[in-house]
């Protein structure tokens, strides 16, 4: 199974958020990109069990998406 994982930065928080089509109820945060994806790796196989009831192999594609609105010194 393939699973596409959209990580996303929150500038408010300053956290990492994912979503996914793929993985129905994967919601999660972290401070960081890397730690995000740790959580998702270990949570996705669960995740697929419990809502699909899926356990054969998974392929993760992770897609990131970070925005930052800055403000220019006067």
């Amino acid at each position: 199974m393939k699973c596409v994982i959209n990580l996303l930065w929150d500038d408010e928080s300053h956290k990492w958020h994912c979503e996914s089509d793929d993985v129905p109820g994967l919601l999660l945060e972290s401070d960081s990109c890397d730690a995000l994806i740790e959580r998702v790796r270990l949570a996705t196989p669960e995740m697929l069990e419990l809502n699909c009831n899926y356990t054969g192999p998974i392929q993760l594609s992770f897609k990131t998406k970070r925005i930052d609105n800055l403000k220019i010194a006067s």
